[in-house]
């Protein structure tokens, strides 16, 4: 990590209508660094990530990329800047191929039909997909379709990559293939920030946790500091953790 902030929330709050999803939320993430956002159901990660990604506009506060002020920026400029994301429920267009759906992505950056395809050819084979290029998007699996969000979201060429569960639902084996990935994609200079439920997987992959609750910062710390926070226990950990 080269310890510059490529990702700086100051103060974010997010309000629908009597609703607070987000609260005073400040943290930054430093490039190269991979972030894990946790917390329990209802802790508005997903709502974070929708403001950080543009799809949502703050109520208050900041959001800072790359050192220029995005907040007010919506999600399409965002991407070309260099944001990427994948969703926690993944949408792919079923009636079309693997390799065409990556394509969407690739036509952020190429301007011919010949160079989307050629880049989105070469992300699917970084991902694991290739084989599957011809294949309808329908007809992929969940876990492979997990993979092509995460394909599309690399077309677009992010310096930042939001990744929304991606590890979800996959047998021990194929999240280990999953962290495999993350740590390519942050080889690459990547910069990932990644919400993700199931602690065994992520603490060992991040380099530093934001954990949330009821929309506000809890804690930020290595995983090891996270972990032994009394207020994580108490609020998302539990006393089963705490025994063990």
């Amino acid at each position: 990590m080269s310890g510059a902030a490529i990702l700086e929330l100051a103060s974010v709050s997010k309000r629908f209508e009597g609703l607070v999803a987000n609260s005073e939320v400040s943290f930054s993430v430093a490039e190269g660094e991979i972030l894990g956002l946790i917390g329990p159901n209802g802790a508005g990660k997903s709502t974070l990530f929708s403001l950080i990604a543009g799809a949502l506009v703050p109520t208050a506060g900041t959001i800072r990329f790359a050192g220029a002020d995005i907040t007010a920026l919506p999600a399409p400029e965002r991407c070309r800047q260099g944001i990427g994301r994948t969703f926690q429920v993944p949408r792919s267009f079923d009636s079309m191929s693997v390799l065409e759906n990556v394509m969407v992505g690739s036509f952020v950056r190429s301007s011919s039909s010949s160079a989307a395809r050629a880049k989105a050819a070469a992300v699917l084979e970084f991902v694991g997909l290739a084989p599957r290029a011809a294949s309808f998007a329908g007809a992929l699996t969940p876990p492979e379709k997990r993979r092509l969000e995460v394909a599309r979201a690399l077309a677009t060429e992010p310096k930042l990559l939001l990744l929304d569960e991606v590890l979800a639902g996959l047998t021990p084996a194929e999240a280990r293939a999953g962290v495999d990935l993350v740590r390519a994609i942050r080889a690459r200079g990547i910069t990932v920030v990644m919400v993700e439920h199931v602690m065994e997987i992520v603490m060992p992959l991040v380099d530093r946790a934001v954990v949330l609750d009821i929309g506000r910062v809890l804690a930020v710390g290595s995983p090891a500091e996270v972990v032994r926070n009394e207020a994580v226990i108490a609020a998302y950990l539990g006393e089963r953790h705490r025994a063990a």
